[in-house]
């Protein structure tokens, strides 16, 4: 492989892009009792949210007041569902638009979180605009709050998404991404963030526990599942190992992974989230496994974290060759239906700071 091709990694054309950015002002008690009552201060902060979104050109804006975390998928159809723990957003950015307050009967949140969906076409070569107009609307919106001071952090999240098995469906044609990091593509598009802001990059890797997969895994009428889940860990960390991957983890639980930066957070895995904390600093950490030996689950989750070091020329794109690398080993050791399995394989990049 070419220096320069080493610099890009060419993925599918039908690769999906998402952009959501979430702004959370603490509700604390001062602020509260600046409002009639609970219900009154939902109601009139959304509106306030709304009112200035709107001028902003900000068209899908959803104001979170029961604490559950946004997760946010392209689909056809605009919809949300919700868990105890979480708010699934589905929608198409390119013609989906809401403005919608979120809220459980009673229920005093934490933080009144407002959720940014990216609307439009070309994300990614607007996503500097889009957080810009988010910044833009924070300043505008700040002074107009009943009280001054409220203690806000802004979180950015972009993924992009496709089917590491594209090709074996027919989906021949590739393109080219660098895919620079958040700060340089800001900076360049003159796009101002604090000294102070945290970044993550990482891939999940989403692996179905088809008919043909179980097969090869467990017995039919088998009860434990801890040694066929070994087995799937140890090819999984041979393969990134081999293709100098060194922060991995593997989540076969039930529950969805929530990868964290852990030198400055504290990680409490929950019902729904299995929390996967890793310490930049740490060169080689030893690989996280999470699984329940009793349950097979409907699917195995991976994630491969990039270090510092990983970002090359402004860009994660000679990571994400190592990562399909290791993904190609790791599938090669079973017996797949390429053209019918979908492993879904996302590269999130995260940043985060106190506004």
């Amino acid at each position: 492989m070419s220096v320069s091709r080493q610099k890009k990694v060419y993925l599918p054309t039908a690769t999906r892009k998402n952009q959501y950015i979430t702004v959370g002002f603490t509700l604390t008690d001062e602020l509260l009792a600046s409002y009639s009552d609970l219900t009154n201060c939902y109601q009139e902060f959304s509106k306030l949210v709304f009112q200035v979104a709107d001028k902003y050109e900000l068209f899908n804006v959803h104001v979170v007041a029961s604490d559950k975390l946004p997760m946010v998928r392209f689909h056809s159809e605009a919809y949300c569902l919700t868990t105890e723990e979480q708010l699934r957003f589905f929608y198409n950015p390119a013609h989906h638009e809401a403005n919608r307050l979120h809220t459980l009967p009673g229920y005093r949140a934490k933080k009144l979180k407002v959720v940014f969906l990216a609307t439009g076409t070309e994300l990614r070569s607007h996503s500097a605009e889009f957080h810009a107009k988010v910044q833009q609307f924070l300043a505008e919106i700040q002074p107009l709050l009943p009280v001054q001071d409220v203690p806000t952090k802004i979180r950015d999240h972009q993924h992009i998404s496709y089917d590491f098995f594209a090709k074996a469906k027919g989906l021949k044609e590739s393109y080219a991404y660098k895919l620079r990091a958040v700060d340089s593509r800001y900076k360049r598009r003159e796009c101002n963030l604090p000294e102070s802001v945290s970044a993550l990059n990482y891939v999940t890797v989403s692996l179905p526990m088809g008919r043909r997969i179980k097969k090869q895994l467990a017995a039919e009428n088998a009860t434990s599942f801890g040694e066929k889940y070994q087995r799937v860990a140890d090819h999984f960390i041979k393969a990134t190992s081999d293709n100098k991957l060194n922060r991995v983890a593997m989540v076969a639980n039930g529950k969805v992974p929530l990868v964290r930066n852990s030198k400055y957070e504290q990680l409490n895995s929950t019902a729904e989230f299995q929390m996967v904390g890793f310490d930049p600093s740490n060169a080689a950490p030893d690989p996280i496994c999470h699984w329940d030996d009793t349950k097979l689950a409907e699917a195995i989750r991976f994630v491969i974290v990039a270090a510092k070091e990983d970002q090359k020329d402004e860009g994660y794109g000679r990571f994400m060759n190592q990562v399909q690398d290791a993904i190609r080993q790791f599938t090669n050791q079973f017996d797949m239906d390429k053209e019918h399995i979908d492993v879904i394989v996302r590269f999130h990049q995260h940043l985060s700071y106190k506004a």
